[in-house]
């Protein structure tokens, strides 16, 4: 499912854009704003027949803290981008896909970040 939401925030147009890269880590090297793709929890969400989970993904979008309003753009645009995700994720299909939250947190060193978080179940195909 990581692989998917990054393919899903790279491919999504008005993200690729506008930020220098997407990432599973944060990059030694790379200038802001860039998107960092969250790691992945995962419960049992199976019923009596079907093998399923209930997973969290989260994005977290990094850029410069003086550009606030341009944080919340990206915000909405990674928002837009999950949303998009297939329905068909390898041998799962995706059974529901909720926004849980998204925070925009204290600026540090120079960077602001903003996180964005939904819970997706899916179910075996």
């Amino acid at each position: 499912m990581r692989a998917a939401l990054f393919d899903a925030v790279e491919g999504h147009a008005a993200l690729r854009g506008a930020i220098n890269g997407v990432y599973f880590e944060t990059p030694e090297r790379a200038s802001v704003p860039y998107a960092l793709i969250g790691e992945l929890a995962a419960r049992d969400w199976g019923t009596k027949d079907a093998r399923g989970r209930e997973a969290r993904l989260s994005v977290t979008i990094v850029e410069d803290a003086v550009r606030g309003a341009r944080l919340v753009e990206l915000v909405g645009e990674a928002e837009a981008a999950i949303e998009a995700m297939p329905r068909e994720i390898g041998a799962w299909r995706v059974a529901s896909l909720a926004f849980v939250r998204s925070a925009v947190l204290a600026a540090k060193g120079g960077e602001r970040r903003a996180v964005v978080e939904y819970r997706v179940r899916v179910l075996e195909i």
